[in-house]
């Protein structure tokens, strides 16, 4: 079973449990998660592959899922440093720090809304995201082209790229490359035909769609559709639900 709501400051709380005999499959997205699984608050990094976790059944977890570029003036480092990995809070906060968020969730009726008040409270209390990437993932998650990017952000290639993986943690076309991927799956699911998604998501054609899918997410569009519950992961939760075995 999975729900998410809207985050008082941006991206999404969504709380997921584990079925029986379930393999759950988290494909990328771009984002970058806090998440509660009942004994400990978790980081999960952008991935760059599909991240598979076979749990006990009932198992709970709640995330704060944050969009592409606002996760680390959250958490606290460039995102590349996360990249495909799951990691203890206290590996990149003051222990004190999230011990403190651990005690919070535990006893909290949503525990997203610890999480919610921790990462807005960092995110002010630094430099804030960084408004010129955010409008970076804008312009990836409509289509836009690297170079088309960094014309509008008035940066070169290689200075566009550094501020990506500290953003990101992947460059602009990689990001790219994954926003379209979750447009795609996201149609597919919808009841588009595989031909007309690859068309309107911008792949060369079918086939190339299919490459694409298969590469990140690990099997064929048709088994992600095919497994959907209605959220975007195979018995899967949707795009950005990260968690950990």
């Amino acid at each position: 079973m999975y729900r998410e709501r809207a985050a008082a400051a941006g991206g999404v709380v969504w709380t997921g449990t584990a079925g029986d005999g379930e393999v759950h499959r988290v494909v990328p997205d771009g984002c970058m998660d806090f998440v509660w699984d009942g004994a400990r608050v978790l980081v999960a990094g952008p991935d760059t592959v599909a991240h598979f976790a076979d749990w006990k059944p009932g198992r709970v977890f709640v995330g704060l899922r944050m969009p592409p570029g606002a996760g680390p003036a959250a958490v606290g480092v460039p995102a590349h440093e996360l990249r495909d990995r799951r990691v203890d809070l206290e590996d990149v906060w003051p222990a004190g720090e999230a011990r403190r968020l651990v005690e919070q969730a535990g006893p909290a009726p949503d525990a997203g809304v610890p999480l919610e008040r921790a990462a807005a409270r960092r995110t002010a209390a630094g430099a804030g995201a960084d408004p010129v990437m955010r409008h970076a993932a804008a312009l990836l998650s409509a289509g836009a082209s690297a170079a088309r990017v960094a014309e509008e952000t008035g940066m070169g290639p290689r200075r566009l790229h550094r501020r990506s993986l500290a953003a990101f943690g992947y460059g602009p076309r990689t990001l790219g490359r994954i926003l379209r991927f979750d447009r795609a799956l996201a149609a597919a699911r919808a009841g588009t035909p595989f031909a007309e998604v690859a068309a309107a998501a911008g792949y060369a054609d079918q086939a190339h769609l299919a490459r694409e899918v298969k590469a990140l997410a690990g099997d064929p569009l048709s088994v992600l559709v095919g497994h959907s519950n209605g959220a975007n992961r195979s018995t899967q939760w949707p795009s950005g639900s990260h968690t950990t075995a």
